[in-house]
C-alpha cells in the first residue's frame, strides 16, 4: 500500500504517526478478512492504544529507579524463608493502595525483602501508578543536599508526588537532627495520602532509637506502624545460597 503524503501529514498533525508502521500490513488484513469499515478502524486505533501504554509503562518503570526487573512472576515462592505467603500475595491485587496504606517488610539481609517490595512496585506500574524507589541513605542524602542549594521544597515534592514509595534498607544507622526531621516530614505528609513500603533489617519497635529526638520517632512510627502491613520474612540469605561456596560443593557433589 503506498501511503499518500498527505495521509501521513495528517497523521503526524494528530500525533498519531507511529501508526504508519503497521498500516500497511492492517489495510492488508483488513481487504483478507472483509473487515468492515469500523472494524478496520478500532483495530488500527488499538495498535495505537497498545503502542501508548507500553510506552507509558515503559516509562513508568523507569522513572520508579528499580535496578532490576523484579517480579511477582519472578519470586522465588518455594524458597526456604517463612512469612505469611497468603498475606503478601494478597497485597498484590493493590487494594492497599486504594486505602492508602502502608507496608513494611522485616527480615534480615538477603530474604527477599526489596524483591518483594520492587514486585509491588512492578505491579503497581502495570496498574498505571506512579512509584519511585529510593535507598533510605540516598533519599536522606539527597534530602540533606536540597538544603544547600534551597531545593529541598522540590525534593520534598518529588517523594510526595509518587502513588507508592518505596524506602529501601532503613534503620542500617542512627539518623541525625536533620535526618530524623526529614523522615518524619516524609512519614507524616504521605500518612493517609499515598502508599509507602518500607524495609528493614530491624523490627518496627527497634525503629525508635534510631531516631535523635524520641518525639518524632513516637509520632510518626505511630503512624506508620497502626496504618501497615507487617511482614516478617525470617530464613538463610539468597545471596548465601547463591554464593560460589555453594556452586563448588554442588560440583564436588554436595560435599
Amino acid at each position: 500500500m503506498d501511503l499518500t503524503s498527505s495521509l501521513k501529514t495528517l497523521l503526524k498533525r494528530l500525533k498519531l504517526s507511529p501508526i504508519l508502521h503497521t498500516l500497511p500490513e492492517r489495510v492488508a488484513y483488513a481487504k483478507k478478512a472483509q473487515l468492515a469499515f469500523e472494524e478496520f478502524l478500532e483495530l488500527v486505533l488499538q495498535d495505537e492504544v497498545d503502542r501508548r501504554e507500553q510506552l507509558n509503562l515503559h516509562l513508568r518503570l523507569q522513572r520508579a529507579q528499580f535496578a532490576s526487573e523484579q517480579t511477582f512472576e519472578g519470586f522465588d515462592w518455594e524458597a526456604p524463608v517463612t512469612f505469611d505467603r497468603d498475606r503478601v500475595k494478597g497485597l498484590f491485587n493493590l487494594s492497599f493502595m486504594a486505602r492508602k496504606e502502608d507496608v513494611i517488610f522485616m527480615g534480615p539481609a538477603g530474604v527477599g525483602k526489596t524483591f518483594l517490595a520492587s514486585a509491588l512496585g512492578h505491579a503497581a506500574c502495570r496498574a498505571g501508578k506512579r512509584v519511585l524507589l529510593l535507598r533510605a541513605d540516598v533519599m536522606l542524602k539527597e534530602l540533606l543536599a536540597s538544603r544547600a542549594d534551597h531545593s529541598t521544597e522540590k525534593a520534598v515534592r518529588r517523594l510526595l508526588a509518587p502513588d507508592l514509595l518505596i524506602v529501601d534498607d532503613f534503620g542500617l544507622k542512627r539518623l541525625d537532627h536533620t535526618a530524623s526531621c526529614d523522615l518524619y516530614e516524609v512519614i507524616i505528609e504521605r500518612h493517609k495520602r499515598a502508599s509507602t513500603i518500607f524495609t528493614a533489617n530491624r523490627g518496627i519497635e527497634e525503629w525508635v532509637p534510631l531516631f535523635d529526638d524520641p518525639i518524632l520517632a513516637n509520632s510518626a512510627l505511630d503512624r506508620l506502624a497502626h496504618n501497615a502491613h507487617q511482614v516478617v520474612i525470617e530464613g538463610e540469605s539468597y545471596r548465601k545460597r547463591q554464593g560460589p561456596a555453594t556452586y563448588n560443593r554442588a560440583s564436588r557433589g554436595g560435599k
